[in-house]
């Protein structure tokens, strides 16, 4: 059946890059290798040793050329991609095993190589945390390049011979293939698999591609030459769209186009509702390299700086000097907006090789966040002693995550006082009134807020393991997801109750979680009393605008509905009744 022939068919995913392209698919299938295991030789041992050791030398020489060239093109962040990439390629744990399994079972080098990848990147697709399943994507795309050079195959997915506009539709694309695309030539891409976080989405939205993931089937469904609609905004892909889709995503883009005109506008201006209630809007970020991102979407410094993504993909531990230059350099960028960092928060589902995290029944309740650093005040220490000298700078503060009581609380801050001593010893300056905040996370927190709050500078709201606490609900598990509801009237007390104890005390309450930069959500928070909102930098101007369109008085009159109410659902229904009526120009995407 030809593509004039079929009628339109919607396919639904995710949207990881924003955007609306239409144009002809070209569907890219990545030829499978075929690997089997043949018996060397042992006169042959050496030298597939050497044609792997070899082989590695010519991946790296390929990815330091992509590196390079992202680099000319864009940010060094995102040339850093690259780097994960170049770590695993020298992890001497993976390189010696499939050394070892060469020669003693006498296998050649690409079997050897696969099944033990294999293996690692069944491991971390398998994770709760989707940062590390979308790592699994990257050791994959680095296990197909090395796997391309073992078997001398020519890389299926190399788009020089692109000659017109087109919309790739692919099973996956690996970052080092979108890194490469051609923005004249590629007006979007869709693929089966991935989500927001992936670097293959992370280099669509630095290179300003419209791209949907996560489609399922659609690399199988399409042919070359179908005629689609690319809706990065909603993550739809539609196929032989009618004259009125077209039409009515001619209106989307028009509409969108004003709002960005609409966020650009406010985008160095504060955050102040209409009857002049200033409210913190911070970032969250995971390393330096996101310091560009905060200053481009107007954030007021950083309120969640996750130390733990300092300590993935490496082989030991950083030390202190490392964790201080990143850390001072962080602050130094953002002076004089404050800098929010994070102890280390590693166990549940965040786990690093190099510290040995042993497997437990159920790490969201076991061995994690702080009760790990506790029991591990040698490497605490090493954190604690870097942001101290960091806070030289002025502008750092610094939260525990997972605090459940007040012995952890008071044991943390023992510690904190046992490396000024140290430093002051050594003559090395910090800030001696850095302030310390305790994030509430889980409900013995908040139940006790009151006793935390005479003892703490500031709270932060935790709301992703909060939600996940209170209702036992894991988002991950498809079975009970849809328990997991950020209005749950639970959930609205638990946020009442400690933004209550804080001012009671004199001290704020910021949310961090992901509600924290929902726009649909900010007039809740707000009229619960919240005075500090932390989110990814992209949604910061978003829920600047709501912000800057509220009245206080209708904030708390909403908050007053959720207090009362019974139902998580009607709560939601009239968020979102309410924000439309606010901010009616944020929703025209939708």
């Amino acid at each position: 059946m030809s593509a004039q022939t079929k009628g339109e068919k919607a396919f639904r995913g995710t949207a990881v890059s924003a955007g609306v392209c239409r144009g002809k698919i070209l569907v890219l299938h990545r030829a499978r290798h075929i690997i089997s295991r043949r018996e060397i030789p042992e006169a042959e041992i050496v030298d597939e040793v050497k044609r792997f050791e070899q082989v590695l030398v010519q991946t790296r020489k390929q990815i330091n050329e992509i590196q390079r060239r992202v680099l000319q093109n864009l940010s060094g962040s995102e040339g850093d991609i690259f780097d994960a990439h170049l770590l695993m390629l020298e992890d001497r744990v993976v390189i010696d095993e499939v050394i070892r399994q060469i020669r003693d079972e006498k296998t050649n080098a690409d079997y050897a190589f696969h099944s033990i990848c294999e293996r690692y990147i069944a491991a971390m697709a398998g994770a709760e945390d989707d940062y590390l399943r979308e790592r699994a994507a990257d050791m994959r795309d680095l296990t197909g390049r090395v796997l391309d050079n073992l078997l001398e195959v020519k890389d299926s997915f190399d788009l020089k011979h692109l000659t017109e506009p087109c919309i790739l539709v692919s099973h996956d694309l690996s970052p080092s293939t979108t890194a490469q695309l051609d923005k004249k030539l590629v007006l979007g891409f869709a693929t089966d698999i991935g989500g927001r976080s992936s670097h293959t989405a992370i280099m669509a939205r630095s290179l300003d591609i419209p791209a949907v993931v996560g489609l399922q089937t659609i690399s199988d469904e399409l042919e070359n030459g179908d005629y689609a609609l690319l809706d990065g905004y909603n993550g739809m892909v539609i196929i032989n769209p009618t004259d009125k889709t077209l039409f009515e995503y001619g209106q989307l883009e028009k509409n969108k186009a004003t709002l960005d005109e609409k966020l650009r506008e406010i985008r160095s201006l504060p955050a102040i509702t209409l009857d002049g209630k200033a409210i913190q809007l911070s970032a969250n970020i995971e390393d330096q390299h996101d310091v560009e991102s905060v200053l481009a979407h107007g954030a007021e410094g950083v309120g969640l700086f996750r130390t733990e993504f300092l300590f993935i993909n490496r082989e030991t531990p950083p030390d202190e000097e490392d964790q201080y230059q990143v850390y001072r350099q962080v602050a130094a960028a953002l002076k004089p907006q404050s800098v929010i960092i994070r102890t280390l928060d590693l166990g549940g589902d965040k786990f690093v090789s190099s510290l040995q995290l042993a497997q437990e029944m159920n790490p969201f309740l076991g061995w994690r966040a702080i009760r790990f650093c506790l029991a591990q005040p040698e490497l605490f220490c090493v954190q604690l002693r870097a942001i101290l000298r960091a806070s030289a700078e002025g502008n750092i503060k610094m939260m525990y995550p997972m605090i459940s009581g007040l012995d952890e609380l008071n044991q943390a801050n023992a510690l904190v006082e046992k490396c000024k001593t140290e430093l002051r010893a050594k003559n090395i300056p910090f800030d001696e009134n850095m302030e310390i905040g305790v994030m509430i996370e889980i409900q013995s927190a908040a139940l006790i807020a009151e006793s935390l709050a005479k003892r703490a500078k500031f709270f932060s709201i935790g709301s992703n393991d909060l939600i996940q606490y209170t209702l036992a609900a894991d988002r991950t598990n498809i079975k009970v997801s849809h328990l997991y509801e950020p209005t749950h009237p639970a959930i609205i007390r638990f946020i009442k109750m400690t933004v209550d104890a804080a001012h009671k005390h004199g001290i704020w309450t910021g949310v961090c979680g992901e509600i924290g930069g929902d726009p649909v959500l900010t007039p809740l928070l707000i009229g619960l009393g919240v005075d500090e909102l932390s989110a990814s930098p992209p949604v910061i101007p978003e829920v600047k605008y709501m912000v800057r369109r509220v009245k206080m008085s209708e904030a708390q009159a909403l908050a007053e509905f959720a207090l009362q109410c019974e139902s998580p659902s009607e709560i939601y229904a009239r968020c979102v009744e309410f924000a439309r009526q606010t901010a009616p120009s944020l929703f025209e995407k939708a």
